[in-house]
């Protein structure tokens, strides 16, 4: 797919990974569909602006059912086409399963998987009426191989990964592919809050020696984004961690 031109709407892009897949995107020329809880920076917008592309900030927690509504109504009523659907709205609420309640479980999951499949489901409609599309969905190598005190935030990455994974033979049938991306250890406000001995230890188990940029995750975007032939991959951006 050529990238010109074509509608980008990305969740949780206010910050991190979600903000440089927008930048990125911009720079092949894509118009955004930029979309939080809260705000998206000013100083986004300006990087934005001066790629001259067009954007459009839509407020709204994915979590939301009404939300979602909403935030598909306003983006139907100004774009003709949505060409690429990036989830990418997070959220963690890290404990041990024994300190873990219910409610940590379920939040995590209404963001994480429920608000991606929510989303999805009412895009794949239209995708399905325009005969193509790309869902690029982002879960975790925490996904794959679980993590101590995450077993809310790995059982909705590793579900999304099954969703993608069929969503990408539905959505065959109509020139709409799926793929998800599995960042490891990623540079964030997240990481930044580690202390210096436990950054120390992940990065003994990461063989290329360093944490990930939020934009080189964002190149592995684009990558699925324009590959017409990789359907229902899980692209693992984690500097050789899962091996």
């Amino acid at each position: 797919m050529k990238l010109t031109g074509k509608t980008v709407f990305i969740t949780g892009s206010s910050r991190g990974i979600g903000a440089q897949i927008a930048l990125a995107f911009a720079r092949h020329g894509s118009n955004l569909i930029l979309n939080a809880r809260h705000e998206i920076p000013e100083d986004l917008t300006e990087q934005i602006k001066k790629l001259g592309v067009k954007y459009q900030i839509i407020l709204g927690d994915i979590a939301n059912p009404a939300d979602v509504a909403s935030i598909l109504t306003e983006i139907y009523q100004s774009n003709r086409q949505l060409d690429i659907l990036i989830n990418n709205a997070g959220i963690t609420k890290d404990k041990l399963i024994i300190g873990m309640s219910t409610e940590d479980f379920e939040q995590v999951l209404k963001t994480n998987l429920i608000g991606a499949f929510d989303l999805t489901r009412q895009v794949l409609k239209k995708m399905y009426r325009q005969k193509s599309g790309v869902i690029i969905n982002l879960a975790s190598v925490v996904g794959l191989h679980g993590n101590l005190g995450q077993a809310n935030y790995a059982a909705s990455k590793a579900g999304l990964i099954g969703l993608t994974k069929t969503i990408a033979k539905e959505g065959a049938l109509r020139n709409i592919r799926c793929n998800a991306l599995a960042p490891g250890m990623i540079k964030s406000s997240m990481t930044e809050v580690l202390s210096e001995k436990v950054q120390q230890k992940m990065l003994k188990e990461i063989p290329l020696g360093r944490f990930g940029q939020p934009a080189e995750v964002a190149d592995a975007a684009l990558f699925l984004a324009e590959n017409d032939y990789i359907t229902g991959e899980v692209l693992t951006i984690d500097g050789g961690m899962t091996i």
